[in-house]
């Protein structure tokens, strides 16, 4: 089977939690034989021409990339011809059995329509709520959750700068995932908003997103940090942003009344912007910024730290940092934040409301301290490749119609004579 990709961002660009699951997934199928993976995806170089297509390996995986051009229009972000052109071409040129279309933010949802009209069935993976929200995430203007469920475009007025382009936008997205044959998301929850709001309507799945498990010297990093160390760590990878919970760690760990543990805060940026300036010396503990990670270095942070703070104050479509922690037996404390919340791991996890106050936080916080650094087992939770296996349970039936049909149409040459078999 051949199975083409495409995501904004791919390896060797990545960035974003839904670029690792597509990395990841395309990973888990080639490794598993029986399943050839190409890709494509954008990048902006202003040495190169506008839409020029740059081939790159990594991984053992062929990625085209787009050159998009800056100064491109607010349409152009979700339907642009000359990228949808491309797309065509390539598609036409790598015949795959199928497509999964992750997130297409920049690329432009109309490569669904022309891969349906090259007889490509199509998978579309959500992972937030771009095809639904023009702000991608129902975050407000001011900050803070949009709430809706369902959504409906006519409650957006305050938040868009021009309805009326809103509006195009929401009509023309629904009609582009109208060609896609089957249309998934990573969470019951992020499933219902979609079923609810009239997206797809019949063609949903849930189709969880898998992690990157722990390795066989995970244990052993671990128990060796705490005994160079006994003090309780924290961590945080969210950001200083008020979505992600920062205005709430800063008040809760202000005016803690004890300082008996450290905390590791993790630079997420490209730039290393995030917390440039910030003075962090005003919490109580220990507190440092370490550097981002990839994939390969998470056993790494996480070995560093004895409880993740997930503090997100909008309804997550998944959570993969906490399924990363749980895999570990690294202890939560995370909010009742939508997907994220959908792991079961109740031995593992203190979860507190959205909205609720430092008060709230810092009674966990302290019972943590309370409890200290201990073993915990790793939770089950699905890996990328049993992420991968479950692809292939909804793609198998498309790609098999996809090659029957190819097939009875092909012409065949016997001694010269051609004969027509469709």
């Amino acid at each position: 089977m051949h199975v083409l990709v495409i995501n904004v961002f791919f390896a060797p660009h990545s960035y974003g939690g839904a670029t690792i699951v597509a990395e990841e997934v395309a990973r888990a199928l080639a490794a598993r034989g029986g399943v050839r993976v190409s890709a494509i995806s954008a990048m902006t170089r202003a040495d190169l021409p506008p839409y020029a297509v740059v081939r790159c390996e990594a991984g053992g995986i062929v990625n085209h990339m787009i050159n998009l051009p800056a100064g491109r229009s607010k349409v152009q972000h979700y339907a642009n011809a000359e990228v949808a052109a491309k797309i065509a071409g390539i598609a036409r040129d790598l015949a795959p059995d199928l497509a999964h279309v992750h997130c297409v933010q920049e690329i432009g949802a109309d490569c669904l329509t022309v891969l349906k009209t090259l007889g490509i069935p199509v998978i579309l993976s959500t992972h937030d709520f771009w095809w639904l929200c023009e702000r991608q995430f129902m975050i407000r203007p001011d900050g803070r959750y949009c709430g809706q469920n369902p959504i409906r475009i006519a409650r957006c007025r305050g938040c868009v700068d021009d309805f009326g382009a809103a509006e195009t936008r929401g009509a023309y997205l629904a009609q582009a995932a109208g060609w896609a044959d089957l249309v998934t998301c990573p969470s019951a929850f992020a499933a219902g908003i979609y079923a609810r709001s009239g997206f797809a309507p019949g063609r949903l799945r849930v189709w969880e997103n898998g992690v990157r498990l722990p390795g066989p010297g995970f244990a052993a990093a671990q128990a060796a940090r705490r005994a160079a160390d006994p003090r309780l760590v924290f961590g945080f990878v969210g950001g200083p942003s008020q979505i992600k919970g920062w205005p709430l760690l800063g008040e809760a760990f202000r005016d803690l009344p004890r300082g008996d543990f450290r905390g590791h805060l993790v630079e997420g940026s490209l730039d290393g912007s995030w917390w440039r300036g910030r003075d962090i010396s005003v919490l109580a503990g220990a507190w440092e910024v370490v550097p981002r990670y990839a994939q390969d270095g998470i056993d790494g942070f996480f070995a560093e730290i004895d409880v993740l703070l997930f503090l997100s104050q909008w309804k997550e479509t998944f959570g993969l940092t906490v399924r990363e922690a749980l895999a570990r037996g690294v202890r939560v404390i995370q909010t009742d934040a939508g997907g994220a919340a959908e792991h079961g791991a109740a031995d593992h996890v203190r979860v507190i409301p959205i909205g609720a106050g430092a008060k709230v936080l810092r009674k966990a916080v302290l019972a943590e301290l309370e409890t200290g650094p201990r073993d915990m087992p790793g939770v089950a939770v699905r890996s990328y490749g049993a992420q991968a296996e479950a692809f292939l349970d909804l793609a198998r039936p498309l790609a098999a119609a996809r090659r029957a049909t190819f097939s009875s149409a092909l012409p065949v040459t016997l001694c010269g004579w051609v004969f027509d078999l469709s």
